[in-house]
């Protein structure tokens, strides 16, 4: 079987007048997009701009919630209860989702950003809050997450589930992310980056940072655009998946051909 793989970014970052990232050249490598909600960047202008052009683009919009921390871009730790969560999340998710429908769209998907993001793999009660957050508004939303608690309340829960793959980022040995504080958590070495992601999208598997091959079951593939290079890094992945025969799909269809 043909293998298929979205490929993903965070859009938006920006706020006010300041901007993060090239979007528009981004934009033109993906199928589906993270849109910031306001509360670790983006602001109505941004967000507003950021789904116009999605749908001019046919990128699936999907919502990036964080942590309500725009001064740390939703990197830092915050004793947030789990009603909390959930309640910001519902909140982030029903702004993008008011943009979306007065672009003619829908939100997609549901990736938490950040520290959120990091800590929803591993904490059940914040797993639930986001889950518990999702379900209320609309089960046909998918979440986007790596493998761990998020992503297995989801299932329980009925809800459709996309697993992330970041091939720049460092893993530990049990799937999870070595934490962007800690040395080598994130990979420069782009021929390495595009080797790690053929590896994660063909065979299933990705290199720890202790050498271990590890399971990742990757649905899509988190691209970035936020720093040197990146962009041309982007292109280059997208080019070799191509090459190797990989169909590049939105994240529906590439759920849809799994049976999820």
């Amino acid at each position: 079987m043909t293998p298929m793989v979205d490929l993903v970014a965070d859009l938006g970052e920006g706020f006010g007048a300041y901007t993060m990232g090239d979007d528009e050249a981004l934009l033109e490598m993906l199928t589906s997009a993270n849109v910031a909600c306001g509360f670790h960047a983006g602001d109505p202008r941004i967000m507003d701009a950021t789904v116009r052009t999605c749908v001019e683009q046919q990128v699936a919009v999907g919502a990036h919630p964080s942590y309500p921390d725009l001064v740390g871009f939703g990197r830092r730790a915050m004793d947030l209860t789990p009603e909390e969560v959930r309640t910001d999340v519902l909140y982030q998710i029903g702004a993008l989702q008011a943009f979306a429908i007065a672009h003619g769209t829908r939100v997609q998907h549901v990736a938490p950003h950040g520290r959120l993001g990091n800590l929803v793999a591993v904490r059940a009660d914040y797993a639930r809050a986001v889950v518990d957050a999702v379900a209320s508004l609309d089960e046909s939303l998918i979440i986007l997450a790596q493998d761990g608690e998020l992503a297995d309340a989801a299932r329980a829960r009925g809800l459709r589930v996309g697993i992330v793959g970041i091939a720049d980022r460092a893993y530990r040995d049990d799937g999870t992310l070595v934490p962007r504080s800690e040395p080598g958590a994130l990979i420069h070495d782009a021929d390495e980056v595009a080797r790690r992601t053929l590896r994660m999208v063909t065979e299933g598997v990705i290199r720890s940072v202790d050498g271990k091959d590890v399971p990742v079951a990757c649905d899509t593939v988190l691209l970035h655009g936020d720093s040197p290079g990146a962009i041309a890094l982007a292109g280059r992945i997208r080019e070799q998946l191509l090459a190797a025969g990989v169909q590049i799909a939105s994240l529906d269809k590439v759920l849809s051909g799994k049976g999820v």
